[in-house]
């Protein structure tokens, strides 16, 4: 329990101070959301009287009149009552609705990549460490090169050849225009051709990753004192590899995969740029270049609430597996 407890007043010390960086990062950076909602509130021919502007003042948290310290008691008692603001880029939405609307997207897509990428990285670097200096090992370049490929990069070249040039995916979007969103057999198989494009650049970019880390552990695991002792009772080879091998490889990949997830609902901002995909990532995307302060802050905080609650996930397993850890290391 004492061990419990320390993790728990270091993640509740690490979240204040994230929600405070959150708080302050956006309204260092230059320009005013106020400002930008105007601009194109009167490219459309609307004018804004000095009300009006005070008003969108205090619905879009810029703060106004108020000083810094203000604004922080304003942004901390907002939060805690699960009230985010009013986006200035998709004003009047409320930020809640935007995050979901574009959350679920970021899920889907990210996590079933993140996901299947995992399983294969795994499955392959097993099967090559296991068959290490055979014609398989040509795999481990071949991933890594695509691994090192910038997201953009290969995500543009994806597009060129499978949606402009060869015509099989769309070049943008989550769906196809003019269907309405639920769980409809049109809507969901439009969904699904949509976002398998960025999936595939998504796995490619990740799966090296885990195939190569799996692969050295795999290859370090098979000189372990208990494989050689499997081999030599004659087990399967399959069952070796299966049972004693790469079940214990895997265990730090699960640490990296677990953290991984974490990062799930940040999106891949640069592959649904690229796609104007309707994710997260793209969300924010547009937040930034709006100054958009109740939504960055919102998706931030979704950001950070994720990765905290994997890392201290990762740390209890680890205290569970390795009882060493829950020591305080003195006396």
């Amino acid at each position: 329990m004492r061990h419990l407890r320390r993790k728990l007043a270091f993640y509740l010390v690490a979240l204040w101070a994230a929600v405070t960086v959150n708080f302050l990062l956006p309204r260092l950076m230059p320009g005013d959301p106020v400002d930008a909602l105007l601009s194109r509130m009167q490219q459309t021919g609307g004018a804004v009287s000095p009300e009006a502007r005070q008003a969108l003042e205090v619905m879009l948290g810029s703060g106004g009149q108020e000083n810094l310290a203000a604004q922080y008691l304003t942004y901390l008692g907002n939060l805690l009552r699960g009230d985010f603001g009013v986006s200035a880029t998709y004003f009047p939405t409320p930020v809640s609705t935007v995050l979901t609307q574009s959350l679920p997207w970021t899920l889907v897509l990210v996590g079933l990549s993140t996901v299947v990428s995992f399983v294969l990285g795994v499955t392959l670097g097993a099967l090559v460490g296991w068959r290490r200096g055979r014609w398989s090992d040509a795999l481990v370049p071949a991933t890594t090169f695509l691994a090192a490929v910038p997201y953009f990069w290969l995500a543009l070249v994806l597009v060129f050849v499978f949606g402009a040039t060869l015509g099989l995916f769309p070049l943008t979007g989550g769906y196809d225009y003019g269907l309405e969103v639920g769980f409809s057999g049109p809507f969901l198989a439009s969904a699904l051709h949509h976002g398998l494009l960025p999936a595939i650049t998504i796995v490619l970019s990740s799966v090296g990753t885990w195939l190569l880390g799996m692969r050295n552990m795999t290859v370090s695991t098979m000189a372990e004192d208990y494989v050689l002792t499997a081999q030599a009772k004659g087990l399967r080879p399959r069952r070796v590899l299966v049972t004693y091998a790469a079940r214990n490889a895997v265990i730090p990949s699960l640490a990296s995969f677990a953290i991984s997830l974490g990062f799930v609902v940040s999106g891949s901002i640069v592959t649904e740029a690229v796609f104007s995909y309707p994710g997260i990532g793209f969300t924010l995307l547009q937040a930034v270049q709006n100054n958009d302060y109740p939504l960055m802050q919102a998706v931030f905080l979704v950001i950070t609430l994720a990765v905290l609650g994997a890392n201290l996930l990762v740390d209890l397993l680890h205290a569970v597996i390795d009882p060493r850890t829950r020591q305080t290391g003195g006396r």
